[in-house]
């Protein structure tokens, strides 16, 4: 009858207390390694790009999407707000989105929409004035703090530069200069990429 050396035994058991106890040691450095790649809070704060979802948007729809800790609006415009864009034309103070071009306005959004496509407004929704946050004013027509011929856009409540609904800021405002459109690219008909474009990688 074959007995277990003990010395054979003993030297078992440690081999296989040390390997449960390396193999614990080596999940717990995983979990926080793996954590890496996940962006954390501040690297979106630093600039990461952030999805928009687009899908279902109804005209004259805004959404929001949080990027670099400011506001981007996404604009569904109307083929009536598209066309509001030749009667302001006059009435804006840089309609050719020709102030400090590529920061403000990437060369693909040098366009009387402002935009890739005609029909969506990507625009960082902060004034450039003193960083306060405009409201939404797209009802055309007479209103508090408005022209009567207002064709609709963004009103800055704290002191008074309006945009109209390509973001471009009208003559003799405190304002100086149109929203920035910031970097973006589509990567689906539904999905926006906020923070990235042909010049700023990921």
């Amino acid at each position: 009858m074959n007995q277990d050396n003990p010395v054979d035994a003993s030297r078992r058991f440690w081999v296989g207390t040390t390997c449960v106890a390396g193999g614990v040691a080596a999940a717990g450095v995983a979990v926080p390694f793996v954590s890496t790649f996940a962006p954390s809070e501040r690297a979106k704060a630093a600039g990461a790009p952030v999805e928009a979802d687009i899908a279902g948007m109804a005209v004259g729809e805004i959404r929001t999407v949080e990027w670099r800790g400011n506001p981007v609006w996404i604009l569904r415009r109307s083929p009536e707000q598209l066309e509001s864009l030749k009667a302001t034309e006059n009435e804006v103070a840089d309609p050719k989105s020709l102030r400090s071009p590529g920061d403000i306005t990437p060369e693909y959004a040098s366009n009387q929409w402002r935009s890739r496509k005609p029909e969506y407004l990507v625009a960082v929704g902060i004034c450039p004035h003193l960083g306060c946050s405009p409201t939404a004013r797209m009802a055309p027509g007479a209103q508090t703090g408005l022209p009567a011929d207002w064709h609709g856009g963004f009103l800055c409540p704290c002191h008074g530069s309006t945009f109209d609904v390509a973001g471009r800021v009208y003559k003799n405002k405190p304002a100086p200069d149109n929203l920035t459109i910031p970097p973006h690219q589509y990567v689906s008909e539904t999905k926006i990429l906020v923070g990235v474009d042909e010049k700023h990688k990921a």
